[in-house]
């Protein structure tokens, strides 16, 4: 519980990239000793969400080659689930109602995105890949995307104040979509991979402009 609970308070940004933080501070804060928030620390440590500093830890943000690395892995594993949930679209192991709850992730982040509600709108855009995820029935992916998805949040979250082609985002969501409903396996994966790349082409640029 103290790890998730430090976890997501980095995520949602109450401790920014950059912000330093202390044992003492966050066992005051939780309201525990300071062993569990240690053992919490090592394993965001370990997660790349905090790297150890003079006193205490510092919230990661990823430098430029770093983040590109990052939204590079995040392609190729999304790339993989939604081939793999095509597949099992394919072989009929999908259910209908999945499928309609994969549309609903989507409207949800085009009408957060839409009125400009940033934090709405990438919990449900996140909410949409990871329930492809899911579908694809691959745990080990599942699970090094989160830690992908924290550590790009973390470190993009300041650059994302107008969050840019609302439309087309949603375009890409719903070929995607229809790709993985079809149980068109190749066109899944390469909705999801070119999505991906794209996303980390407007990151670059915002992260530049803010730089200049």
């Amino acid at each position: 519980m103290v790890y998730e609970n430090i976890r997501e308070l980095i995520v949602l940004g109450v401790f920014p990239a950059g912000q330093a933080l202390g044992e003492q501070e966050l066992s005051d804060r939780l309201g525990v000793s300071r062993t569990p928030v240690r053992e919490a620390l090592r394993r965001l440590e370990s997660d790349g969400l905090v790297a150890a500093a003079r006193r205490g830890v510092t919230v990661v943000e990823l430098d430029a080659k770093a983040l590109r690395d990052a939204y590079l892995m995040r392609a190729s594993l999304e790339s993989l689930t939604a081939e793999l949930a095509a597949r099992r679209q394919q072989a009929g192991e999908l259910s209908p109602a999945s499928l309609r709850r994969l549309s609903e992730h989507a409207d949800l982040a085009d009408a957060a995105t839409r009125r400009g509600d940033l934090a709405a709108g990438v919990e449900h855009n996140r909410a949409f890949h990871r329930y492809i995820a899911e579908l694809a029935d691959i745990p080990p992916a599942l699970e090094v995307l989160e830690r992908i998805w924290d550590r790009i949040v973390v470190s993009t979250r300041a650059s994302l104040n107008a969050p840019p082609r609302p439309a087309r985002v949603d375009e890409q969501h719903r070929h995607l979509m229809a790709a993985i409903t079809a149980g068109e396996p190749d066109a899944a994966a390469a909705h999801a991979r070119n999505h991906v790349l794209a996303t980390m082409s407007v990151v670059a640029e915002l992260e530049q402009g803010a730089a200049s």
